[in-house]
């Protein structure tokens, strides 16, 4: 199609990565090479955003001038995977990203091992110490795409804390063994985690217990049967009850308030760290009021006449806290309309338009397996956007 006159002349593209597949930076980058072709005079504005899962701490440390620190640390599985942590730059305390993705994200875990039950975050503890050892005094943890549900059992194990059974014996790794949790010893914690601020960027609907705990609303996601839910919920109970009881009185929260592990918002984060790392004093704060600082986002928005923005999915789980939910929030109050274009359409996709959302579509022009849709995902998105602004240039022409 012929390149039509459109008012539309600064688009901003503000994706989320598609997990398994592109990185924030390279689906801002598909997107932008369909508007070319079809708008080459377009102003864009590419914001690859991230959530806290994968590629965050790749996305940081570019945007702070900092790099990424390479090192070995036990996988969701127990396996030793190749993993990294980022120091960030700039002025002031030096800063660790730590992302759980990289070391107990759903994508290490083979996909016949996929059972929270057994998976740990011990390789989340151990990038917090080699973030200690590199001389960082303030941690930041990035969670999301987790496969785990231990609680952050495991990577208060491999930050020092015994964790046993009625019977003194350590108990084992995975959120399966928690209801057999008797008593947490914080005698060995890493002394330095007292003189260091640690904070926890997540996802403020992720609650630990309850009907809408982590385990019941993203156990099934995870490969966990009903009855396995019901094992997993039981067992972060049961660590609630402990941490609170053993570990609260051996920290004093920044904060001086204590939350309620059981139903703070954020303490259900990546099954469970989030509650974890409070127990030993972590902050836990909306993930993007930590993740999107430093990006006058608000103000790039409000200057664009179209926003695009992109996720894997889209379905009921999108307005909880999702990348395109933010964006169109922020967008709307500016009035500027917004697009999102996602791999798959899901059950309860429609509540987006409740948040700012104008208007989704999807990728796939026709039917492929997953593993096709992975591979070609950046010639899809480049593809659906080039369909996308034909439309938009149509309905101007009509509307002339």
């Amino acid at each position: 199609m012929t390149p039509q006159a459109n008012p539309v002349h600064r688009i901003a593209i503000a994706p989320s990565g598609f997990k398994e597949s592109l990185s924030a930076a390279r689906v801002a980058e598909a997107i932008a090479a369909g508007v070319r072709r079809v708008t080459p005079d377009a102003e864009l504005d590419l914001i690859p955003l991230v959530d806290g899962g994968e590629g965050t701490a790749e996305a940081l440390a570019l945007a702070s001038g900092g790099r990424l620190v390479p090192c070995t640390a036990k996988g969701p599985v127990g396996a030793p995977v190749r993993t990294h942590f980022a120091l960030l730059g700039g002025t002031g305390p030096l800063t660790a990203v730590v992302e759980m993705a990289a070391v107990a994200g759903l994508s290490l875990v083979p996909q016949d091992r996929r059972h929270p039950g057994a998976t740990t975050t011990y390789g989340v503890g151990e990038l917090i110490r080699a973030a200690l050892d590199a001389g960082a005094r303030r941690v930041l943890v990035g969670c999301g795409d987790s496969g785990t549900s231990d609680g952050g059992a495991g990577a208060l194990q491999a930050l020092g804390a015994q964790l046993t059974d009625r019977h003194g014996r350590e108990i084992r790794p995975g959120g399966g063994s928690l209801h057999e949790l008797e008593h947490i010893d914080p005698s060995g914690l890493d002394p330095r985690l007292a003189a260091t601020d640690l904070l926890v960027a997540c996802n403020p609907f992720n609650v630990l217990c309850g009907k809408h705990g982590v385990a019941r609303v993203y156990g099934p996601q995870k490969g966990a049967t009903p009855a396995e839910v019901e094992l997993l919920s039981a067992g972060l109970e049961q660590l609630a009850d402990v941490l609170t009881r053993d570990l609260r009185p051996a920290f004093a929260l920044p904060t001086g308030t204590p939350v309620d592990l059981r139903t703070a918002p954020g303490t259900g984060a990546s099954g469970g760290l989030g509650a974890g790392l409070a127990a030993v004093g972590a902050r836990l704060l909306p993930r993007y009021d930590v993740l999107l600082d430093g990006l006058d986002l608000d103000a790039r928005l409000a200057r664009a006449d179209l926003v695009i923005t992109a996720e894997g999915a889209l379905d009921n789980q999108t307005v909880r806290g999702k990348i395109p939910a933010e964006v169109a929030r922020r967008a709307h109050a500016s009035e500027v309309p917004v697009l999102v274009l996602t791999g798959t359409i899901g059950p309860g996709a429609r509540n987006i338009r409740a948040v700012g959302v104008d208007a989704y579509s999807a990728i796939l022009p026709a039917p492929m397996t997953l593993r096709e849709a992975i591979g070609r995902s950046g010639e899809l998105l480049t593809d659906a956007a080039e369909r996308a602004m034909q439309i938009m240039a149509l309905g101007t022409r009509l509307a002339a």
